[in-house]
């Protein structure tokens, strides 16, 4: 199981470090996928459909979405746009809800709409973090926020964790954990921003910005793990899926991404930007 997940992951970051890379189509393309199917692993967890049934309106409406969503991130950008087009899929799934009624229930319709804002969505702050003003510097905070921190955290774990700081929710996670965590992404965030950003330029002094950055990025990317594991409790599942193995499915391996690329978005804007 551990070398399963290993190799997934190894393969995870080659991919990702290749389309951030390159950024433009390729990593739009990738995050419209990665998007389409985290919204159908969250439909489903959360009942959206019925039983049995493969797909409905309203996660067509979603899919539909979706892809407007990210031909608009590619080719306009404009945040007016982006704004209308959310807007605009609420208002297409209660539609459906409204002509179709009783056919779903009011719950069905919010979880659509929800895995709609969550994945996909949130997922964009990706690109638009990549392909902003030196976006090819400041991206990579993202990764270092989410899985920098989830590898120190769990390093730090098995060493010295022993105060259960979630037990209901996560009880393998240990408050020594999240504090190694945090302190990890803020360290290598340090040293990415000291011997790769300051190198590209000299004449600022920002290293420790990128660190502060990482650091509340790496708070964020433990809210997003512990509130997909939230929601898995709820609905009584191990797994969102199980494309990836050893680690299950999109929503089970970038549920911290999730919540830390909107959050370095905006915090670089207001920081360093």
């Amino acid at each position: 199981m551990f070398w399963t997940r290993l190799a997934s992951g190894i393969v995870l970051l080659i991919i990702a470090i290749g389309a951030i890379s390159l950024g433009g189509i390729p990593l739009a393309a990738l995050l419209w996928i990665i998007s389409v199917i985290g919204f159908r692993e969250l439909t489903k967890a959360l009942k959206c459909n019925a039983e049995g049934e493969r797909m409905n309106g309203l996660e067509i409406v979603g899919m539909a979405g979706i892809t407007c969503y990210y031909l608009l991130v590619y080719f306009s950008g404009a945040h007016t746009w982006l704004l209308m087009c959310i807007v605009g899929v609420f208002l297409a799934a209660m539609f459906d809800y409204v002509i179709t009624f009783p056919k779903y229930n009011a719950s069905q319709v919010m979880s659509a709409v929800f895995s709609f804002l969550y994945a996909p969505v949130l997922l964009s702050f990706v690109y638009q973090t990549r392909m902003c003003e030196q976006g090819i510097y400041i991206v990579w905070m993202i990764l270092i926020s989410s899985w920098g921190c989830d590898t120190c955290a769990y390093a730090v774990g098995k060493l010295i964790g022993k105060k259960k700081v979630f037990p209901v929710l996560s009880p393998k996670k240990s408050l020594e954990g999240c504090v190694g965590g945090v302190a990890g992404a803020a360290l290598l965030g340090w040293l990415y921003g000291y011997f790769f950003v300051e190198k590209a330029f000299p004449d600022q002094r920002i290293t420790w910005m990128i660190a502060l950055i990482c650091a509340v990025g790496a708070v964020m990317s433990m809210v997003g793990d512990l509130a997909a594991s939230a929601v898995k409790r709820n609905m009584e599942i191990k797994d969102y899926g199980k494309l990836i193995p050893g680690h299950g499915g999109i929503m089970d391996r970038f549920d911290s991404v999730i919540v830390t690329a909107p959050m370095t978005y905006f915090l670089t804007i207001l920081i360093l930007l």
